[in-house]
């Protein structure tokens, strides 16, 4: 151990046991260092320091102040105390080490996540506490749901909840979850809502300040600068803010007496963090809940497979409406391949846009109501193949997928590669030596073009990219919005046309489905209900699990079934899995060194694409795969071998996911 010592009184010299910011595996422990008299009083437990560590100075921060030290070698000192500010609760010690610990991490990665940057200047300012809204009672916007004022009333007088919550179409949802904050807010304790993005983000603040004080609420986010994060972080800290809202980067923001954990539409990718070890917000914010004995509520339009475990393990209720209130609130739903729709029009089942969308969309415009047009892709045409034999279309000289740039055309400027940038003037297919080519995949830019002309005079705003639309003016107007862009707007959509469901259902991906739906949901759910003729036309057969589920309004259901395929199958959520990339020697030498439990199954290794940043390198992964029972196991022996590589610095990093959201 560096820097340890004898075993000496702690009135004499007091010993700190610190943890430093160093993300090795084998160094992943506290270690002690002796406290100067003048650093005495400020080195308190959860303040920053700084050390001498393997010779160089590094932050740390303190963890406990102990009496005696078992190491018998020569303790080092503090080097500094950078602050007095007890940054690090032992609340939040023991939520970062139980999230490394799940995720086969390190807790100075998760310290990394939570705990912002240090900014002096706002640190010596002080917070005034904010006030707390007055007691309310149980809205009738939650009667409507079954258990809904069950929930309101549980969380209005302390007792433990938990709940998937199914909204209902066209829910005002951010209000609902400002109601759920001011409810805990008002009856003494904290409440962390997370959402996946800044426009949902900028919605749920300015719903919680309608309902209560503006200094009692916090937005955190990760573009927020370092003074006004940290400003609003200590805020939460030392207790003076009662409710956090935020973004991805606010899952581990500190609460003062926490009593209530959100996280909405959990199956959006945006959740889980993509730096080192990889957390996921909702298991995150579980996790959190179950320590400190708070409630937690999962909410969306969609339900995930995961959200339905915590449901039929029994550790969540489901909060939803009767089918005669869905139905009351949901828009007409229909798919283009039904038997009626294809004896009206024969073209509809190979058709981008059948007559059933036209006619949707021209009522919808003739009543003076907005047409909302979901793609999945964005671009103009991001990929073309061969016009005669549907080879895609390469580029000759590094092989990267040609594309026809927005306001291209036969005539006008060539395809060029999406990788090098080159353009392909004379291109000739590889397989059949043809010169013509087609769209592979229709994207945003040339979907808006192509409906400008099928609609003259109409306006047609796009949003998707760089250019998202948080809300567009009611009135006749075509929005073509890639998935997750889709902007609000006041009374809702005339109806919804959601196009190439074939790009969606058909990725090669264990989620595909599932997301699939939960793209749709969140775009039928913005339509007008069915009674004001909000209409929403899947571009997909409707004889497929995922269009019957959107045209029954059933997330629950569709749920349930991919639990249980899963589950039959051997995949996550019914089962923990771990995923190992690498070099195909490292993988290799992973397999064959770390301690698995009995039950684990491996699969693999394949080969894998990596970025080309990294090389030509060939890379390889497998995946490791248990009962639920054992992941605890699972993640023990991986981060033990991960340990073993690092103290043997290894030259070959592998990367190591548990529960990757991906699995392709």
């Amino acid at each position: 151990m560096i820097g340890v010592t004898e075993r000496r009184p702690a009135d004499q010299l007091p010993i700190a046991r610190v943890l430093v910011d160093v993300p090795l595996p084998h160094l992943d422990r506290p270690f002690d260092y002796r406290v100067r008299q003048e650093h005495a009083g400020d080195a308190a437990p959860g303040c920053r320091v700084k050390v001498r560590f393997a010779g160089q100075l590094v932050q740390g921060y303190v963890l406990d102040r102990v009496e005696t030290t078992d190491h018998p070698g020569r303790l080092a000192y503090l080097e500094r105390v950078v602050s007095p500010e007890p940054v690090l609760s032992p609340d939040l010690a023991s939520m970062a080490r139980a999230v490394a610990d799940r995720y086969a991490g390190t807790m100075a990665d998760v310290l990394r996540l939570a705990v912002p940057p240090r900014h002096a200047r706002v640190e010596a300012e002080p917070s005034e506490p904010g006030q707390r809204p007055p007691a309310r009672g149980v809205p009738a916007e939650w009667r409507r749901y079954e258990r809904g004022a069950a929930l309101v009333k549980a969380l209005a007088s302390g007792v433990k909840a938990r709940a998937v919550w199914q909204a209902l179409p066209g829910e005002d949802w951010p209000r609902r979850l400002a109601e759920l904050a001011a409810t805990v807010s008002a009856a003494g304790r904290s409440a962390l809502l997370v959402v996946p993005d800044h426009r949902d983000l900028a919605r749920l603040h300015a719903a919680c300040l309608d309902l209560m004080p503006e200094d009692g609420v916090v937005a955190l986010s990760a573009d927020l600068g370092p003074a006004r994060r940290y400003r609003r972080w200590l805020r939460a800290r030392r207790g003076a803010a009662h409710v956090v809202v935020g973004t991805r980067a606010a899952m581990f923001a500190p609460l003062h007496q926490p009593g209530l954990f959100v996280v909405w539409d959990d199956g959006d990718d945006l959740h889980a963090e993509p730096r080192a070890p990889y957390p996921h917000v909702r298991d995150v914010l579980v996790l959190r809940a179950h320590q400190t004995g708070a409630s937690f509520v999962a909410g969306g339009f969609a339900r995930t497979a995961e959200a339905q475990l915590l449901v039929d393990s029994g550790w969540a209720h489901e909060v939803v409406a009767s089918r005669e209130v869905v139905r009351a609130h949901a828009p007409r739903v229909s798919g283009t391949g039904d038997d009626f729709e294809l004896a009206r029009d024969p073209a509809a089942r190979t058709a981008r846009l059948p007559a059933v969308a036209f006619e949707a969309a021209r009522a919808a415009l003739d009543a003076g109501a907005p047409v909302l047009v979901q793609v999945p892709r964005r671009g103009y045409v991001p990929a073309l193949a061969c016009g005669h034999c549907r080879t895609p279309a390469r580029c000759r000289r590094c092989a990267g997928p040609l594309s026809l740039p927005a306001g291209s055309s036969d005539e006008a400027r060539p395809p060029s590669c999406r990788w090098c940038g080159a353009p392909e003037p004379g291109f000739r297919c590889a397989a059949c030596g043809s010169a013509r080519l087609r769209a592979q995949v229709v994207g945003a830019g040339r979907t808006a073009e192509e409906l400008g002309r099928a609609f003259p005079g109409t306006t047609v705003r796009t949003s998707g990219g760089d250019e998202v639309l948080a809300s567009v003016p009611p009135g006749p107007q075509l929005v073509v919005a890639t998935p997750g862009a889709e902007p609000v707007v006041e009374g809702g959509y005339g109806a919804a046309l959601l196009l190439d469901g074939w790009a969606l259902l058909g990725r090669p991906d264990l989620r595909a489905a599932e997301e699939t739906l939960r793209r749709w949901m969140a775009a039928a759910a913005m339509v007008r209900p069915a009674e004001q003729g909000g209409r929403v036309i899947v571009g997909a057969d409707s004889a497929l699990r995922t269009v019957q589920a959107l045209i029954r309004w059933d997330p629950a259901g569709h749920a349930q079934r991919e639990l249980a395929e899963r589950a039959e199958l051997g995949f996550p959520p019914a089962r923990r899995m771990a995923s190992v990339q690498g070099t195909p020697h490292a993988v290799a030498r992973v397999v064959d060194e770390v301690q698995l439990p009995p039950s684990a199954e491996v699969l693999g290794p394949v080969p894998v694409q990596v970025p080309r940043a990294a090389g030509n390198e060939e890379h390889e992964r497998v995946l490791i795969r248990v009962p639920r029972s054992d992941g605890k196991a699972l993640a023990v022996a991986l981060a033990r071998l991960q340990a073993q590589r690092t103290a043997r610095k290894e030259p070959d990093a592998v990367r190591i996911q548990l529960d990757p959201l991906e699995v392709i």
